[in-house]
């Protein structure tokens, strides 16, 4: 199974990052779409999509509801599916590059790391997990380690 993706980030890191996700999802090929943005951009994006007028790292779109833990096939989910690619639309991810290269910063590790990292919260975000409670938080956690170390990116220490 396989992500294809609609993105100004690099090639090579996105079929990275498609290899990393695999075994996250059963069911068909997926698709998302993962752009950066200025700081204006996902500050009107929050504001207007979730009511919250502030800058914010990352913003994730789903285009389905109930999907985690379940198979996403295209024949149940044909108001996603797009037979161009002969995919399931998964979703969108907005990462507002200057916040990423703060928290890089900030965090004591590379840009790229929390490029990354940001991506792939956004994916699980698309894949239905969650961090609303410590539960939700410590199995969405686990499975953005586990991602990151399919891509070699570990936090510094």
């Amino acid at each position: 199974m396989k992500i294809l993706f609609d993105s100004d980030l690099p090639e090579e890191g996105l079929s990275r990052l498609s290899e990393a996700m695999d075994g996250l999802w059963e069911g068909d090929d997926l698709s998302a779409e993962i752009y950066c943005v200025s700081e204006e951009e996902i500050r009107a994006l929050n504001a207007r999509e979730r009511g919250v007028d502030r800058v914010t790292d990352v913003l994730s779109f789903p285009s389905m509801d109930g999907v985690k833990g379940v198979p996403i096939r295209k024949k149940e989910r044909v108001d996603c599916f797009d037979p161009e690619t002969d995919t399931v639309f998964l979703g969108s991810i907005v990462i507002c590059e200057k916040r990423a290269r703060e928290q890089a910063a900030e965090y004591g590790h590379t840009f790229e790391r929390e490029l990354w990292y940001l991506a792939v919260h956004g994916l699980l975000h698309c894949l239905g997990y969650d961090h609303e409670t410590e539960e939700q938080k410590r199995e969405m956690r686990e499975k953005e380690e586990t991602v990151m170390q399919k891509l070699d990116l570990r936090r510094e220490s």
